[in-house]
């Protein structure tokens, strides 16, 4: 190996900073990416590949009426004369422009596979054919008019549109997604019809509200169709600041079948949605059983889509069934707002509704201007070829023989009768037969024409109020051939409500209803045994724990819990833990304070009046409507002070009730004597002298009090027997009846 030699001064080094080298040169990525590749320019609502797509096609003479050529040919010249980039990635965005249910507006006319609203792509470009859309016509009307920039392709050999012309504001009526570096863009598609009348309304009105445009032009118009969720203030704050989202759902009605079955049969689905995956998804919820009121779906769709969703049961409400799968699947799909585009094809800007229909207005000043100077200079010099020839028709004799005679009949006629040079070259280019008596009559005509033609166009370029006329004529028309009453242009996205259906109401017929039995230990923790189970005491428990209380419920059941604070807890028994295992500590369900206990537990019952009362002998009366809460953090039901805590909650299920001290002392007084409350301290229910409370029963007197000792034996007296200790609210009480348990408890 030969030895090394380092660098020698005279080579061309320069040291550069790393990170200053890096940053350079990842913000001219960046800035390529949002300039030529992300962002849209907000005049013609195209991206580079799109504008060089319809332009490579319009040099092919791809018009709406021409024959189709291959797109291997269109994507071929794209790429060798304007868009340096991959083949696919170019196909790509000519399919798209291509696809009725990608496009609100389809560009290109597309012959062949170009793929389906299934996910299904297109067919290989050397199979498919296109050729322009009038709309594409439109985008590219007058731009070998001089209405456009230009500027050099990539290898500096042609030139390309820096801008299409755009007749249309075809930014909001095909909408636009990117993503660049550091920014995005997601413009949904409108209806040109409404777009019209909204940049009209402009025209006459500068100073117009978002408001007011929105009441021409409510809003998104998708492609696929679907029914638009939203409140009007949201709507007008996300077009206001160019930021938000649409809640877009999908068209759906009830179709009645044989003795009284009936189905959900779906015919639209959200924008940019492919069916094969929501069905694959709605199939896994099914086998995942996560949709206990649908039985099965099927897609029968051909040209239309046809998506039939039945019941399990023709009782299910075919509401509160769809609800269910608007949640969990996408039939139901937020669509972003975010307005960024190029402003005046430079800055990217996130704009209004209204700043985007003024960029696009004022675009078409600009166009239509550069098109009115284009055609003047053309009358300008048709005129003074008109001129050349009308002198001819005066001279004619002269002029043949200065043709026939003279060594330089260019310069002779020139001299002999002050032609310009252009003049004096078409003078000899023309044809002998075009010197008839006609032709000269053809040409005053056509003077004429011509010179009030100047004049028209003089006094366009002259008057601002004018050239907003031209443009709003232009409008006009555009409207008339795409108006809601063609098929291309009637709406196709609607606006609705969402069905008032409570959230609590759809959670609860998520889950599949089976009956089970909640246990609960003395330390706290909770499980859901499938089935009624009679004898939970022979479960097992951690270590020294054991049952504390067992009750029946549903898995749609809520389960409140009192705490010794005096907050209630909501939680959900399809949610709980299953019985297989000791289940799970309710404080992992719960927000229940450090060092507090639970108090009570028990299903919720809609309507079910509670006794809630807490250790130093205090309560009231609260319906279990206002004890279910949605969050972990629970509500405060008792109010109470420190030594004291909730102590118990029972049915209200009476008209008496009956309560004992930690001193035996029972009292019954009339249940009417005690508040019904949200939430608070209570009323004294009990005096005491020593301890606090131990139990509280609520019954009804005319069927007595009945109670459990601790071996399991019941005692009962009846109404007439409990005379002795019947008084009133916070009265002290007499020691409890014969057969009482030691403990103080009811059982």
């Amino acid at each position: 190996m030969g030895k090394h030699v380092p660098p020698s001064p005279k080579d061309n080094f320069e040291p550069v900073n790393l990170r200053e080298a890096l940053e350079e040169r990842y913000f001219a990525y960046a800035l390529s990416t949002i300039m030529g590749r992300a962002l849209p320019d907000a005049r013609d609502g195209l991206k580079p590949v799109h504008r060089r797509i319809l332009y490579g096609m319009h040099i092919l003479r791809l018009d709406p009426g021409a024959a189709f050529k291959k797109c291997a040919k269109i994507v071929g010249d794209v790429m060798g004369s304007f868009h340096p980039h991959g083949d696919q990635a170019i196909y790509e965005a000519l399919v798209r422009l291509a696809q009725d249910f990608s496009s609100r507006y389809p560009l290109i006319d597309g012959q062949g596979n170009f793929g389906n609203i299934d996910g299904d792509g297109a067919a290989a470009y050397r199979y498919t054919e296109a050729r322009m859309t009038p709309v594409a016509g439109l985008l590219l009307e007058g731009i070998d008019e001089d209405a456009v920039d230009f500027r050099e392709n990539y290898s500096g050999d042609l030139k390309e549109p820096v801008v299409l012309p755009a007749a249309l504001p075809n930014l909001l009526s095909n909408g636009a997604q990117g993503i660049a570096v550091g920014m995005a863009t997601s413009i949904p598609p409108h209806n040109l019809a409404e777009l019209c009348d909204a940049a009209l309304h402009l025209i006459e009105h500068k100073n117009a509200t978002t408001a007011e445009l929105l009441s021409l032009a409510p809003g998104p118009d998708f492609p696929t169709g679907g029914i638009i969720v939203e409140s009007r203030e949201s709507i007008t704050e996300a077009y206001e600041s160019g930021r938000g989202s649409f809640r877009l759902r999908a068209r759906w009605a009830k179709e009645e079948g044989a003795r009284g079955t009936w189905a959900a049969v779906v015919t639209e689905i959200p924008y940019m949605v492919q069916k094969s995956k929501l069905i694959e998804r709605i199939a896994a919820l099914l086998n995942e059983k996560k949709l206990p009121s649908v039985a099965d779906v099927r897609d029968e769709s051909a040209e239309d889509i046809r998506i039939v969703i039945e019941p399990r049961a023709r009782t299910v409400g075919p509401e509160m069934m769809m609800e269910q799968l608007f949640r969990l699947t996408e039939l139901e799909s937020r669509f972003p707002l975010n307005m960024n585009m190029l402003a005046d094809g430079v800055v990217p800007r996130v704009l209004s509704l209204k700043d985007a229909l003024r960029q696009w207005l004022a675009h078409r000043r600009d166009v239509l201007l550069r098109r009115a100077r284009h055609r003047h200079a053309e009358i300008i010099r048709r005129l003074e070829l008109v001129a050349g020839m009308l002198v001819v028709f005066l001279n004619l004799d002269a002029v043949i023989r200065i043709i026939r005679e003279a060594d330089d009949p260019r310069q002779e006629l020139q001299v002999r009768f002050s032609l310009s040079e252009a003049q004096a070259s078409y003078i000899l280019d023309t044809r002998l037969r075009s010197l008839r008596r006609l032709e000269e009559m053809q040409l005053r005509r056509e003077s004429s024409e011509l010179a009030k033609e100047r004049r028209e166009i003089e006094a366009l370029l002259a008057s601002e109020s004018r050239q907003w006329k031209k443009i709003a004529a232009e409008i006009r028309d555009l409207k008339k051939k795409y108006g809601p009453n063609t098929e291309i242009g009637r709406r196709r996205t609607s606006f609705g409500n969402l069905p008032d259906i409570a959230d609590a109401d759809v959670t609860e017929a998520m889950i599949e209803r089976e009956p089970v039995t909640i246990v609960v230990s003395e330390k706290g923790w909770i499980r859901a045994l499938k089935g009624q189970v009679a004898d939970p005491g022979s479960l097992q428990f951690k270590g020294d724990d054991s049952l504390a209380a067992s009750f029946f419920a549903e898995t749609t059941s809520k389960i409140l819990v009192l705490s010794s604070d005096g907050r209630i807890f909501t939680l959900d028994a399809g949610k709980l833990p299953g019985g297989r295992g000791q289940g799970e500590p309710v404080r992992l369900m719960a927000d229940i304070a450090e060092g507090e206990k639970i108090a009570g537990i028990f299903p919720y019952v809609p309507g079910k009046k509670m006794l809630a009362a807490s250790s130093d002998g205090r309560g009231f009366v609260a319906s279990q409507d206002e004890m279910v809460g949605g969050t972990r953090k629970g509500k405060l039901l008792l109010n109470v002070a420190k030594p004291a805590s909730a102590a118990l909650i029972v049915p209200a299920d009476g008209d008496h009730a009956a309560v004992i001290g930690e001193n035996r002392k029972l009292l019954v007084f009339p249940l009417i004597q005690l508040p019904e409350m949200a939430r608070g301290k209570g009323v004294r229910l009990q005096k005491y002298k020593d301890g606090g409370l131990s139990d509280a029963k609520v019954f009804y007197l005319i069927k007595g009090l009945s109670w459990k000792d601790s071996a399991g034996r019941m005692f009962h007296l009846e109404g007439r027997e409990l005379r002795s200790w019947i008084g009133n609210r916070a009265e002290s009480g007499r020691l409890p009846p014969k057969g009482f348990p030691r403990n103080n408890r009811f059982g």
